[in-house]
Parts: C-alpha cells; sequence; structure tokens
C-alpha cells in the first residue's frame, strides 16, 4: 500500500504551468490523501447522514438508461454513490487518491449486474496524458474523452483550490458525451483552499457561493438544470454546521 503518496517522480515540464507551484500542489494533495488515510471510516461516522446526495443520484438515474457509463471522482468508501449507482444497474468507474479510502470501498459488497471498478488517481490527472503515463489508466486519458454517460464528484471538488476547480471541471466535460450529466455536490461558502480541522487532521477546503458557483459550472461548458440547497449538521460537534448544494447539470457543446 502506497499510503497517501503521488505515483511517481515526473519531469516538471511535463506538467502544463509546471515548476515549483505544479510541485506544490501536488505535495498538497498527497497530503490530503494521507488525511483520508487517517480518517477511514471517521468519515462516515461524522456524516452519517447522505439524503442529500442519494436524492441527487436518484434524479441523475432517473435520466440515465440502465447499464450507463458514470465515473464516481471521489469516491471514498464508496457509500453512498457507488452503492446506489451499482445498484441501480449502471456501469461505474470510480476514483479516489486515498488507498484506505479505495480499500475500504473494495470490501464493500455491492450487489448489482456490474461490479465497480476502483482506481487510485489524481482527480486533476483526468482526461489528461498523465492518467495513462503516471497512473496506467488510458481509459481515463485522452482516450476516454466522451466515454461517459455521467460523472458524479460530491464534496470531492471542495479539496481543490478554487482556480483548479474550473480546470478539473472542463477535463470532466472531456470525459462526458455530448449531453452527458454532472451530479455535484459542493459546500456553499466563499472559501479558497482555506485550512480547517477535520476529525483530527486538517484539510484545505474550497468552497464557492451559489452564483458564483453558477457561473464557474457554466463557463466550464454546463447548463444547470436543477439544483437544491440543503443545510447540514456533521454528528461530530468538532464540526461546523454548512449548507451543501447539490447540482444535476447537462454538458453543452
Amino acid at each position: 500500500m502506497t499510503t497517501g503518496q503521488i505515483s511517481d517522480p515526473f519531469p516538471i515540464d511535463e506538467d502544463a504551468g509546471g515548476g515549483p507551484d505544479v510541485l506544490r500542489r501536488r505535495a498538497a494533495r498527497a497530503l490530503q490523501a494521507v488525511a483520508f488515510d487517517t480518517i477511514g471510516t471517521g468519515y462516515a461516522e461524522a456524516f452519517p447522514s447522505k439524503h442529500g446526495q442519494l436524492a441527487c443520484g436518484r434524479r441523475l438515474l432517473a435520466r440515465l438508461e440502465p447499464g450507463a457509463a458514470v465515473l464516481d471522482v471521489g469516491c471514498g468508501s464508496g457509500e453512498p454513490t457507488v452503492r446506489q449507482l451499482v445498484a441501480a444497474g449502471a456501469r461505474v468507474t470510480a476514483v479516489d487518491l486515498s488507498d484506505v479510502m479505495l480499500t475500504l470501498a473494495r470490501e464493500a459488497p455491492h450487489p448489482g449486474p456490474h461490479p465497480p471498478a476502483l482506481h487510485r488517481i489524481d482527480m486533476y490527472d483526468l482526461a489528461t496524458e498523465r492518467a495513462d503515463s503516471a497512473w496506467n489508466l488510458p481509459e481515463l486519458g485522452p482516450a476516454g474523452r466522451g466515454t461517459f454517460d455521467a460523472v458524479t464528484a460530491f464534496f470531492s471538488l471542495i479539496l481543490l483550490p478554487q482556480d483548479e476547480i474550473p480546470t478539473v471541471l472542463a477535463r470532466l466535460r472531456a470525459l462526458l458525451r455530448t449531453g452527458g450529466l454532472l451530479a455535484l455536490g459542493m459546500v456553499e461558502a466563499d472559501l479558497d483552499h482555506v485550512p480547517l480541522p477535520f476529525l483530527g487532521r486538517e484539510l484545505r477546503i474550497s468552497g464557492y457561493l451559489r452564483e458564483d458557483l453558477e457561473r464557474v459550472l457554466l463557463d466550464a461548458g454546463f447548463v444547470i438544470e436543477e439544483q437544491e440547497g440543503r443545510p447540514y449538521a456533521p454528528a461530530s460537534t468538532t464540526l461546523p454546521p454548512e449548507e451543501q448544494l447539490f447540482l444535476r447539470c447537462r454538458r453543452v457543446g
């Protein structure tokens, strides 16, 4: 198990924008993965209620045919989204950067006609050459463009700095077929990679005010078809209440 480690040393000039900033951001994501390795099952204990996420998933599934190809970004332990999608007959590819979370997902039962494919990859590398060269996942690189009917990303993009979120959204859009769907969960807050205490660890969290998130999605090539805000109080008293945003979007163009 390569707990929380980025997969390979790489020449800086392989990355658009290269240089120390690329290394710094990759190191930050590795530390986030280490944090989730430590948190493990504690995440589910802190966030036991997933009604908003499940409801958004149901609305997405109502628009999909059985056997639809769905990419779940930041799948964690697979609860509840991987389980929900697989049970509905979707062909699920799920990705995360935490080894421990992926182990939990692999050990969980997934009753359904199509077992999920679970992979470790930095979400920033999706739809790029690094998906193949660094992670040995060509189906999630340029060769995978236009192959997914839907993408789900529930509270995974909040781990990126705000200036990386539009890039990742554009890469998720590239993996979607024309008219493909995106189900997104975010926290409504004006935060840009702010360090916050989280279950004994420190995570850097980003969020948007609702109108700003709408603009980011539109600029990334999505139209918002449904959205809902839900107040949420985590079970842990060390975590403040939050407003969760759930959006179902469609790729345009």
